[in-house]
């Protein structure tokens, strides 16, 4: 006989009754949750029906709290304030979630609160209740717009237990005229706008969507504990306002099936988004507030705002468009960060939601470990760049060993470095770092150059900006030997032979002065010896919208059956520069990967200061791009950007040059991690 219960989903350990998703604490996780609920079309009593304004009168009556007929006009993201430390059974809560919501009748607005078991029945839908006193630090929608009055001092707690709270969804057909309540009414505003908007203030924004980044996480601010995450994409969007996209920062709004469908070419609705400026650009953003909700194509009928003005505007400019035209404009996934850091570096800075510290270049493994996956960090280090190479063409296939290493070296009379994995603990994976082998051993999963192996291929690299003229049998022959003296390993993993004798032709190389004694004397070198294909973004194409959406998205919660392999649609990265940062105490290096903007559709370049510079390395390490970089040029006007070797001519000018170099850090799963250069900064 089947055994039923075994299909429940519960937790496995018993004494728990709930699940916390994967990837964040504030999405709804299991079965338990119910889905939205239809009306019941019932007779509706409002004989005894209190008015908000009356509540506070009727605080301590004996007598128990009339029904209230209110309309919800804002909703905001669960809250879980569990604490797994919790022991006793009497303190447990069963399902320990909060959510406030902003209800209004015909008097005014107030909070009302719903608690524990009643977030799983009726979160996903919305006579008794209590009153008590507001909590005075939650943070609040801005609500001018409703012109009702706000009983800010008081707030509706909904529970299943003391003072049990009965609810009902009424229908719009069969509420009374003579208790008409006050409609949902929306702030949208237009991308021609945003600039007159002072910070924090809250608006609502529709657009077309030309571009989405992969899901990230961080570390929640307010929250010390060490499984507390914030998930989070960025995504642009066109309103036919302006000819610059909305640059929205999305965070996880308790709506997970939604966050992590939005894709190129849907329209985007976002309510309560917050108003923001950066240091490093003009261009303002908007971020996501606790009450912020989001809708995709394919939820908006029903919605109050269909109404809108604003949105009819929007309906009849998309009426316009080509779909192709705009395909052309549209991309997904891949390193974006925004707003771009500011011309001049101080402490502390902030850059939207991330904090940017200076740490010391030996601290850097430390915070490289401690990543957990996906989680985005941004972190300067103060140094000299010691080596750079251009590396051309990346390859589309992605090996399947780590992208960082740290190779740890051995006193000063060991000939060969230790070769040491950076992993940290990952609740995704459960791996652990700390794996230590030989460079030469046949076990690593990866192979290293030895310092022996270095020193020989260097000796044939002159310190000037030059390509190296080896011939492809000289080439093969040396990868072969390398091969053969580092034990069997697989091709991709290799440090120098993951790219073809084509590709190694047409490598540029710089090295300063002494570097190749600095190398000798290195307590620990973070290698990263080639930039990850996660790390570009790639076009959007409806054929390949479910293999991008699986690719820029999180694993799933759950088990899924494996999918059909699918191709996804290459990236457009000519290539990129190969940077070696020597640390101020010239103890500690690290390899990070520079991709430069190289054209105006590239979504880094939103927002970006596009003053000329010289194109020398340097300026563009400075600034982030290739010049010129202005408008989209007409298909006939073909715009001249310096060539690698051009700018290779200029290398000489990072000969001793202290700087502030700032990196962004981002665990790609596994022993995968991203380091990439975002700016630097002379120090003067």
């Amino acid at each position: 006989m089947e055994n039923v219960g075994l299909w429940n989903d519960f937790p496995l350990k018993l004494s728990s009754k709930h699940y916390l998703p994967l990837w964040n604490n504030d999405d709804p996780e299991g079965e338990q949750w119910l889905p939205q609920r239809a009306t019941p079309d019932l007779p509706l009593d409002v004989s005894r029906i209190i008015l908000l304004c009356d509540l506070e009168a009727s605080l301590g009556n004996t007598w128990g709290c009339l029904p209230l007929l209110v309309r919800v006009i804002h909703k905001s993201r669960l809250r879980y304030y569990g604490k797994c430390d919790i022991t006793d059974v009497k303190k447990k809560v069963d399902y320990p979630y909060m959510a406030y919501f902003e209800v209004a009748d015909q008097s005014g607005t107030m909070s009302l609160v719903l608690w524990n078991e009643l977030c799983l029945d009726w979160y996903h839908s919305l006579h008794n209740y209590s009153v008590r006193d507001s909590y005075p630090s939650r943070s609040r929608p801005q609500m001018d717009h409703h012109r009702l009055r706000i009983f800010g001092s008081k707030e509706i707690s909904l529970n299943r237990r003391n003072a049990v709270s009965v609810l009902t969804v009424v229908p719009q057909k069969n509420l009374p005229v003579q208790r008409g309540l006050p409609d949902v009414a929306y702030k949208f505003t237009c991308r021609s706008e945003l600039k007159s908007l002072a910070d924090n203030t809250a608006c609502d924004v529709i657009g077309l969507v030309t571009f989405v980044g992969r899901v990230q996480r961080i570390r929640c601010p307010y929250d010390k504990g060490p499984e507390k995450f914030w998930t989070y994409r960025w995504v642009h969007a066109l309103d036919g306002s302006s000819h610059r996209p909305f640059i929205l920062e999305i965070f996880s709004s308790s709506q997970p099936d939604i966050f992590h469908s939005i894709c190129p070419m849907t329209y985007l609705v976002c309510t309560q988004m917050r108003v923001c400026r950066g240091q490093g650009s003009s261009t303002p953003f908007l971020t996501s507030s606790c009450e912020t909700e989001i809708y995709i194509t394919g939820c908006h009928r029903g919605q109050p705002y269909v109404c809108d003005p604003r949105v009819k505007d929007f309906i009849q400019w998309t009426k316009t468009l080509k779909d192709g035209a705009i395909l052309e404009k549209t991309a997904m996934g891949g390193h974006y960060c925004y707003p771009p850091a500011p011309p001049v570096f101080t402490q502390p800075m902030e850059s939207g939601s991330v904090q940017v510290a200076l740490v010391a270049a030996g601290d850097l493994q430390r915070e490289v470990q401690s990543l957990q996956y996906r989680e985005h960090k941004r972190l300067a280090i103060q140094g000299f760049i010691a080596a750079v190479r251009y590396v051309e063409r990346p390859h589309d296939t992605e090996p399947s060993t780590g992208e960082a290493q740290v190779a740890g070296a051995a006193s000063s009379g060991t000939s060969e470095a230790l070769a040491e994995r950076t992993a940290s603990d990952h609740r995704d994976n459960g791996t652990s770092g700390g794996q230590t082998a030989p460079a030469g051993g046949a076990t690593s999963p990866r192979s290293y150059m030895t310092r022996a192996k270095m020193r020989k291929r260097l000796a044939r690299v002159s310190t000037t900006p030059v390509r190296p003229q080896d011939s492809s049998s000289e080439s093969e022959s040396e990868s072969e030997s390398e091969t053969s003296a580092m034990g069997s390993t697989s091709q991709e993993g290799l440090v120098e032979s993951n790219h073809d004798p084509a590709e190694l032709s047409q490598l540029l190389r710089w090295e300063s002065s002494d570097w190749s004694r600095q190398r000798q004397e290195l307590s620990t070198h973070l290698f990263g010896d080639r930039l990850h294909q996660d790390s570009l973004t790639r076009k959007f194409s409806f054929e390949d919208r479910s293999a991008l959406l699986r690719w820029s998205g999180l694993p799933p919660s759950h088990w899924t059956p494996d999918q059909p392999s699918e191709t996804l649609p290459p990236v457009a990265c000519s290539g990129y520069y190969h940077i070696t940062i020597l640390g101020i105490n010239q103890q500690v290096a690290v390899d990070a990967a520079f991709c430069p903007v190289m054209s105006s559709e590239d979504p880094r370049a939103k927002g970006l200061p596009l003053d000329p510079h010289g194109n020398s390395l340097l300026s563009c390490l400075s600034t982030g791009f290739l010049c010129p970089l202005g408008d989209p040029a007409p298909p006939d006007l073909h715009i001249n950007l310096p060539s690698p070797e051009e700018i290779f001519q200029t290398v000489g000018e990072l000969e001793g040059t202290h700087l502030v170099c700032l990196l962004d850090l981002c665990h790609l799963g596994g022993d995968r991690v991203e380091i990439l250069l975002n700016k630097v900064y002379q120090v003067t």
